[in-house]
């Protein structure tokens, strides 16, 4: 099998990348530079020319709060994008699997959210990526759509690399997170393993993949300044008080009840995979 891997210079890309070389599986890895996934001739003359079997499509536009000022970039590359990409895919006959977001739910209260639950997007960024996932289901017969939430890994920024700065930049002996959002942090080395697992079957469908656990970003924080031994006190506010740019679900319990059906494994608590991601740094 040979696999296409679109935004491969990311946090989940380069991890993906690197998961499938480990498993000596032929893949290429793709970014801006090689083709602009927003211009549909360069798409299908790229990814036409590669010929994969599958393509792992984890380019996005991601910056969730300046998205609600640059809404039609990020329409753009979340949705007409991945719909360029599911067209080809379609025209080649091959896999295609689609890295989405707990933001395409809206959700508060405390359920666990299945695949199937209602879709609210509260901003911009869970709007497209929304797009994305039904322009996959329109075009594509053989598809994954994989949500996950809270990523964390060695390339890029993330929440992990943040909390860590402010806390031994001598200038942040107290930091104020978020306590009312309740999610499960997802670290994109074990989160690569079970993509590559998935891409190689005909088990196709929507799945949550996360690692195991929920907790408040107050409490993800509290974990690694005790994780890495660093004193900063972690003060809790709402997500009122925050004010962020971009609405956020207060719930992202996501259920992986269809990971269990179709036998995949799940994957470690979010408490080992932050302790193996710190060591790691």
């Amino acid at each position: 099998m040979q696999i296409l891997v679109t935004g491969a210079n990311g946090q989940l890309g380069s991890d993906v990348i690197r998961e499938l070389e480990l498993r000596h599986i032929p893949c290429k890895g793709v970014d801006m530079a090689d083709f602009d996934i927003c211009n549909f001739e360069q798409a299908k003359e790229y990814i036409s020319g590669y010929a994969p079997e599958a393509v792992i499509h984890c380019a996005a536009y991601t910056a969730v709060d300046k998205a609600e000022t640059e809404q039609e970039l990020c329409m753009k590359v979340n949705a007409e994008g991945t719909e360029n990409i599911a067209k080809v895919c379609r025209e080649l006959d091959c896999k295609l699997m689609y890295i989405s977001t707990d933001y395409v739910f809206g959700n508060s209260g405390t359920r666990v959210l299945q695949t199937d639950a209602p879709k609210i997007p509260l901003n911009i960024y869970g709007e497209s990526k929304l797009a994305g996932e039904n322009a996959v289901i329109e075009n594509v017969k053989k598809y994954f759509i994989v949500r996950t939430s809270w990523v964390f890994g060695l390339h890029g920024n993330n929440f992990v690399k943040t909390m860590h700065r402010l806390a031994t930049d001598g200038n942040h002996p107290e930091i104020n997170v978020v306590c009312d959002q309740v999610g499960s942090p997802t670290y994109t080395g074990d989160l690569a393993k079970l993509i590559c697992d998935m891409i190689v079957t005909e088990k196709y469908g929507v799945y949550h993949a996360t690692n195991e656990g929920y907790c408040s970003w107050a409490d993800f924080a509290r974990e690694i300044m005790y994780l890495a031994g660093l004193s900063v006190k972690i003060n809790d506010i709402t997500t009122e008080e925050y004010n962020a740019p971009a609405a956020r679900p207060k719930n992202s319990r996501l259920s992986k009840v269809s990971l269990d059906d179709n036998g995949f494994e799940r994957l470690p608590s979010w408490q080992n995979a932050l302790q193996r991601y710190l060591q790691s740094l």
